[in-house]
């Protein structure tokens, strides 16, 4: 068997959480494998709303596994409120979930570093969430982080001289803060983490894959926050791409199966970072209104545009996508024109291939009209009720994309999903 992955092929927010439940039943362990808390999943069935931030989004479906990866960084304190939220509505996930003993923690100071980096960095602030992830990540590369294992070996000797490396960097950034409350908090959650299975992740996922088990990745974030290929500086911490399932579940390269690539019809992003379509107009605020557009953590207004081409198509070679997922389609039932930019104009030149630099560059994103549907999709349950301008807009993005888009949301229920492509054809 194939390791399957689930990724989003723009700045985040995709809706990956609701393709994960869905496609669940079809296998055995659903394993996330990279992204902190900061990851707001948002799955929505039998009139119920959630909101996962580190545990899969398989985690609803019967009995499967579901697991934690390496790749992953986990604050306690906020794992603790996510389950326990998930247990007072009936879903007691402690024997179905699994964490990664090589899963990096991340630290009380972690946070308050995070809020004393972005305050250094006044008005040329990234717009992180402040939940301490890229710290921690930046403990992991330079080899001085903290993993679920080591609550099993050492543990406090370990903190206390992490505490301490992480307090000598705040003097230097002369930062004021409290820990007091919020640690004494994270160190009770941690004996809340104990009750779960830690287990040696990459061992499970291969043996599991050697007894022909089907596993599904799910990745968080989106490919333009990729640490290496994103919008640099204006990333998250971690490799968000296909290559991330990898490293973070410790799957071979010829391990990997099927590429679910899952994009908005539209595009949003939340934070700073450069945005080649984004709409500061009327249009832009429609598209927020009608898409519930605030981020599923934070809470923040996403910022909203066209669908941007030249980004995906490059989202698309990165991750080898074999499959798209097109969401939020029922959002542009109402206009009636819809854009896509198709090329970027940069000093007088359009360009179809992704750039080394966004982030200070004018761009002129060159967009195409296409007639809006103008119909109401929402209670739509096959692609035999799709209008004419919409399969016309499938068509045009398949073309252009050179995918077949395989599954399209009309609406946030797990029932608003139409399949296209059966397995037959």
């Amino acid at each position: 068997m194939k390791v399957d992955v689930l990724l989003g092929l723009q700045w985040g927010d995709e809706g990956k959480g609701k393709i994960v439940d869905v496609l669940t039943p079809k296998y055995d362990i659903v394993a996330r494998f990279q992204g902190g808390p900061n990851a707001g999943h948002t799955l929505e069935f039998n009139g119920q709303k959630y909101i996962l931030r580190s545990i899969p989004s398989g985690i609803f479906q019967g009995d499967k596994i579901n697991v934690i990866g390496n790749g992953v960084v986990l604050d306690p304190l906020l794992f603790q409120e996510e389950t326990e939220s998930l247990a007072s509505s009936g879903h007691d996930i402690t024997k179905r979930l699994y964490i990664s003993k090589k899963a990096h923690l991340i630290l009380p100071t972690h946070r308050i570093l995070d809020a004393a980096y972005e305050a250094a960095k006044g008005s040329d602030k990234i717009g992180t969430t402040g939940k301490g992830i890229g710290p921690a990540y930046t403990d992991k590369v330079s080899r001085n982080g903290l993993r679920v294992g080591d609550l099993l070996h050492n543990f406090e000797g370990k903190y206390a001289a992490a505490k301490r490396k992480h307090e000598a960097i705040l003097r230097s950034l002369n930062y004021e803060y409290d820990i007091t409350e919020l640690e004494a908090n994270w160190l009770k959650a941690l004996e809340h983490l104990k009750k779960f299975k830690l287990i040696d992740s990459e061992h499970l996922i291969n043996n599991y894959l050697k007894e022909e088990k089907s596993v599904l990745a799910e990745g968080a974030q989106g490919t333009m926050l990729d640490i290496d290929f994103g919008s640099y500086p204006f990333v998250t911490s971690s490799n968000t791409i296909c290559a991330g399932c990898c490293t973070g579940l410790g799957v071979a390269p010829r391990n990997i199966g099927e590429v679910y690539g899952i994009f908005k019809a539209y595009c949003t992003r939340v934070g700073s970072g450069p945005f080649p379509t984004e709409l500061l107009d009327e249009t832009g605020d429609l598209l927020c209104e009608r898409g519930h557009e605030f981020g599923s953590v934070t809470g923040r207004k996403r910022r909203c545009g066209w669908i941007d081409l030249v980004a995906l198509r490059y989202a698309v070679m990165i991750n080898g996508v074999t499959n798209l997922i097109m969401m939020k389609s029922d959002v542009l039932d109402t206009f009636d024109t819809i854009k896509a930019c198709v090329a970027y104009r940069i000093n007088g030149e359009d360009i179809t291939e992704f750039p080394y630099e966004i982030t200070e560059t004018d761009i002129e994103p060159i967009l195409v009209d296409l007639p809006g549907w103008q119909t109401d999709m929402t209670k739509m349950q096959s692609e035999d009720e799709f209008p004419e301008e919409f399969n016309a807009y499938l068509t045009f993005l398949e073309e252009e994309l050179e995918v077949p888009i395989k599954i399209v949301s009309v609406g946030p229920d797990r029932e608003q999903t139409i399949v296209r492509y059966t397995e037959e054809s």
